[in-house]
């Protein structure tokens, strides 16, 4: 089975809109900056992606993430042309790592007023569109996906025609903390497998799409996702196994009905991290074999940083105007590639024309929780 995509939102560092995301992806535009939202003087890191929308340098404001998530979800239905006034009975589903755990900083440390109820997406949701079947999945970095596999869920077993799916994070001091203390040396930006990458720096953003079963007569249909696998393998709590990511890329190609040849381009996980590129890297060159050095590959992570729970349905929204374009934008700071994607065919130093089909994203988090998409162009 497969469902078309009618509607498609995002917000990242570098792009309020998918059109202008993908245009500075393309244009190889870095949204990495020195850290905007908290007091430098705590941290030894000193860069992130960071949305722009803050009232002044070094100060924060709670529900940041349920702002971005309220525009993303708002661009992808009325891209769809659904009414964004009254989205009852459309089940919305979000991703996220971190959810408003900002919010909550906030208000346990400077006494900034959060009501509880505000933790959830759903209090927003209801309010923004007259949504009342909303459910909130965090797990970790491939919550995004985690939805998008729900969803596709809900549509083949019949108990919705149209689903929203959407992913959001914000940055939160102490993901940025835990982060910088356990990379060797901070990192200024991210070099997704470069040999000389210092590791991930964390980014902001949120994505939305649409999906249906049945698109309207006339509808147009942005691409089509034709099977999502999801797996645990729990190898460890941070460091990736690239035998559970290779299961999770073999399972997506089964759902989806196709072999590895059939691939034509890959938007990796690319996280620029020390552990991460390499297990990827390992994991893609198992599970594609002979055909390893066939699909071009790209990491948007190299200009939008880790978008977390987004990260993966950013990934889509990206991978849909790669599709339609026949662009790839390419992945900055990769100059001398690790030995294990020595290999692959990864687009560097400016965007690369090529005809393209069909697209896997892969979004891999902590707890070995894999999720690994495939869509295909529409027709």
């Amino acid at each position: 089975m497969s469902w078309a995509v009618t509607g498609a939102g995002a917000v990242a560092g570098i792009g309020r809109d998918p059109g202008e995301l993908f245009a500075n992806l393309c244009a190889g535009v870095s949204g990495v900056g020195e850290l905007k939202g908290f007091d430098l003087s705590r941290h030894d890191a000193r860069f992130a992606y960071e949305v722009d929308d803050r009232p002044r340098p070094g100060t924060d404001v709670p529900r940041r993430a349920t702002a971005l998530l309220i525009e993303a979800v708002g661009q992808a239905a009325r891209d769809a042309g659904l009414d964004e006034r009254d989205l009852g009975g459309v089940p919305i589903l979000v991703g996220t790592g971190l959810r408003e755990l900002r919010s909550v900083e906030l208000w346990q440390r400077d006494g900034i007023d959060f009501p509880p109820q505000d933790l959830h997406f759903g209090t927003a949701l209801r309010a923004a569109f007259n949504a009342d079947d909303t459910h909130t999945f965090s797990n970790a970095c491939s919550a995004g996906l985690y939805a998008l596999a729900l969803g596709t869920d809900l549509l083949a077993a019949g108990s919705a025609d149209t689903v929203i799916v959407a992913g959001v994070d914000v940055l939160t001091e102490t993901m940025y903390g835990l982060l910088e203390r356990v990379q060797p040396v901070p990192p200024d930006r991210v070099r997704p497998f470069d040999r000389n990458r210092a590791g991930v720096l964390m980014g902001e953003g949120a994505a939305a799409v649409v999906l249906t079963r049945t698109p309207a007569e006339g509808r147009k249909v942005h691409g089509v996702v034709r099977g999502v696998a999801v797996n645990c393998d729990a190898h460890h709590v941070t460091a990736p196994d690239p035998a559970g990511i290779a299961e999770a890329v073999r399972a997506a190609h089964t759902a989806a009905g196709l072999e590895p040849a059939d691939i034509d381009l890959v938007m990796v996980h690319g996280t620029g991290t020390l552990l991460n590129d390499e297990a990827e890297a390992v994991a893609l060159a198992d599970a594609f074999g002979e055909h390893a050095g066939r699909p071009l590959m790209t990491a948007v992570k190299s200009m939008t940083g880790h978008t977390s729970g987004a990260s993966g349905l950013l990934a889509l929204v990206v991978t849909l105007s790669c599709l339609a374009e026949g662009l790839v934008p390419p992945t900055l700071g990769l100059d001398d590639p690790v030995d294990e994607a020595a290999g692959f065919r990864i687009v560097t130093g400016e965007a690369t024309e090529a005809p393209l089909t069909v697209a896997q994203l892969n979004a891999f988090g902590f707890g070995g929780v894999n999720a690994v998409a495939i869509v295909e162009a529409a027709r």
